[in-house]
């Protein structure tokens, strides 16, 4: 039987890519929505979920379960951006990028988990950033919730590997996606201390993301992980320097890497 599939935030970007990828390769796969009913042609099956809302996502997850009387995989890809400086960004929004990014991605957790317990398999992939790995001025909030996603991905792969459950994640780096347009820009205030360099800086952020690599390679990068008997704990998938720069940060002294941040944002 082909393996059921569930896919956070699959109407677009990242989580459309990977979905139709495993579509073509024989998998039953669900996306999610807040309002699937706006999207038309879509190239695979859409439910309504609301990471911010437990019953919305119990009443997802259930519905693919009813409909396929399993759930193999779930890929927690929904999430939102963040910009601004700490200094002037609200206090609420930060709250509401950890709800998305963090405390949905953990809800959608804990709603398949018992189903997979049962079933005595299952794969969860969180899909996090290569962000994640390094506090990044004026994405600061956004690195936050990524890097405590990772962290909370490698304890609960601990908790569950008893039950032949596997939890992974995957940092992408940049990707030609519509993320920008999602992200909560704290405004560049006129009177703010931060206002040149922080203009500067957003439209550095934007470019970085149109000229981002194809989504088709997380999908790639997916598909092989879901094909390992055995997955790593962490994957990082972006181009050299991406991916390097996490290197350099385990090997370098903080301030020499923190330099070379500073000097690449202009800082």
């Amino acid at each position: 039987m082909s393996k059921v599939v569930l896919i956070t935030g699959g109407s677009s970007g990242i989580g459309k890519s990977v979905g139709e990828f495993l579509t073509k390769k024989g998998f039953v796969v669900y996306g999610t929505s807040r309002n699937p009913e706006k999207i038309t042609n879509h190239p695979f099956k859409l439910v309504a979920l609301d990471v911010n809302s437990e019953e919305s996502i119990l009443n997802a997850v259930n519905t693919v379960i009813q409909a396929e009387e399993k759930l193999d995989i779930l890929i927690n890809n929904a999430g939102m951006g963040i910009t601004g400086p700490i200094e002037d960004t609200p206090t609420n929004e930060m709250r509401k990028v950890f709800d998305t990014n963090f405390f949905g991605a953990i809800d959608v957790m804990k709603a398949v988990l018992p189903q997979m317990r049962k079933q005595q398999s299952g794969l969860i992939i969180n899909v996090t950033s290569i962000a994640g790995y390094m506090g990044l001025p004026f994405r600061g909030i956004y690195s936050a919730t990524k890097g405590a996603l990772e962290l909370v991905t490698e304890a609960v792969r601990m908790e569950v590997k008893n039950f032949n459950i596997k939890v992974t994640n995957v940092a992408p780096g940049d990707f030609a996606t519509n993320i920008a347009s999602g992200r909560y820009h704290t405004p560049v205030f006129e009177n703010s201390a931060y206002k040149k360099v922080y203009q500067e800086n957003l439209d550095l952020m934007d470019a970085h993301v149109d000229a981002g690599s194809n989504p088709i390679k997380m999908a790639e990068a997916i598909y092989k992980i879901i094909n390992t008997s055995q997955p790593k704990v962490h994957y990082k998938v972006g181009d050299f320097m991406q991916k390097f720069s996490i290197v350099l940060k385990r090997i370098l002294p903080d301030k020499m890497y923190e330099k070379l941040l500073m000097n690449h944002y202009k800082l």
